[in-house]
């Protein structure tokens, strides 16, 4: 499965780049490839291209605040959730990823 994700929090410090760590280590312990692109204080980090977007299989949202740039993700399957969720359960949330895809097979 091919994962695409953006981790946004409120203060945009902490819990925006735990998040992307532990999603991108729970997908790849789950054998999936994931990209995960961060929109904190400095910025945005680890851009997704066009290519990673059209190429996954479903996008998790790890976000606390609006983000710039949703309307690329139109027409995937997303899952969104608070940061505090990939924080604190990213294996559950990457199981959650793969049975969203496999209801829609």
């Amino acid at each position: 499965m091919k994962i695409v994700g953006v981790a946004a929090c409120t203060v945009g410090i902490a819990h925006t780049y735990i998040a992307q760590e532990k999603l991108e280590n729970a997908a790849k312990k789950a054998g999936h490839e994931i990209a995960m692109e961060t929109q904190g204080t400095i910025g945005t980090e680890n851009d997704l291209t066009e290519e990673q977007i059209k190429e996954a299989d479903i996008v998790i949202l790890a976000i606390d605040v609006k983000i710039s740039d949703r309307e690329r993700f139109e027409g995937k399957r997303i899952i969104e959730v608070p940061t505090e969720i990939a924080v604190k359960s990213p294996n559950k949330l990457i199981q959650k990823a793969e049975e969203v895809l496999n209801q829609n097979k």
